[in-house]
């Protein structure tokens, strides 16, 4: 369990970096499970204000690329740097008969982002969602082990929301009546839940 404990006078600012699913794509309500996480927090009096870096198609090749010129232009000095990082279904994706980032590389990004990121900010690690294709969750659930691994190997918390959300009533079920990848409202309330009730959870 994570011994941080949140004043709420305290200047809190936080990134959630990632792909669709962080951005919160296809909620009625254009929160996502970022979002409502923030609502929470900010009903209980925290002090935060958040950014969602979530880009829609992103790999962890992209957010690589891009997360610590963002992240730092955002999360200044002087306040509480806090930093959530979840992706992985793009890396899995089939795109022109191959898979859009291999294997190993999507783990040594994800070693590199989660040993960077972790020495700089407080820093979390939600896992890939799954999608309602056979295939693709066998790949999803496959790299949802391996990045715990190296979270774990890294001190840095990490939450595989997988097997929980497959098995959930609304995820898949509003994913296949949407675009067949993204849920809507009741999805991504779901996800949020799990964060909420995570013990690693910074905002309780």
């Amino acid at each position: 369990m994570s011994d941080y404990n949140p004043k709420a006078s305290t200047d809190h600012r936080i990134c959630f970096v990632g792909d669709s699913f962080v951005q919160g794509t296809s909620d009625q309500l254009c929160l996502g499970w970022a979002g409502r996480l923030i609502q929470s927090a900010v009903a209980r009096r925290i002090n935060i204000t958040h950014y969602n870096l979530g880009i829609r198609r992103d790999t962890s090749r992209d957010i690589a690329a891009r997360w610590e010129a963002e992240c730092a232009a955002r999360l200044p000095a002087d306040c509480e740097q806090l930093l959530v990082f979840s992706f992985g279904v793009n890396d899995t994706s089939i795109y022109e008969g191959s898979l859009r980032v291999p294997e190993q590389e999507s783990l040594a990004n994800c070693q590199s982002i989660l040993s960077t990121a972790t020495a700089r900010y407080k820093t979390l690690m939600i896992g890939p969602p799954p999608m309602p294709d056979a295939s693709h969750n066998r790949r999803v659930a496959q790299l949802d082990q391996q990045f715990a691994d190296i979270a774990a190997g890294l001190n840095v918390p990490y939450l595989s929301v997988f097997e929980v959300l497959r098995k959930d009533e609304h995820w898949l079920k509003e994913a296949i009546a949407n675009d067949f990848a993204h849920p809507r409202q009741q999805g991504y309330e779901r996800l949020a839940g799990l964060v909420q009730d995570w013990s690693e959870w910074w905002f309780k």
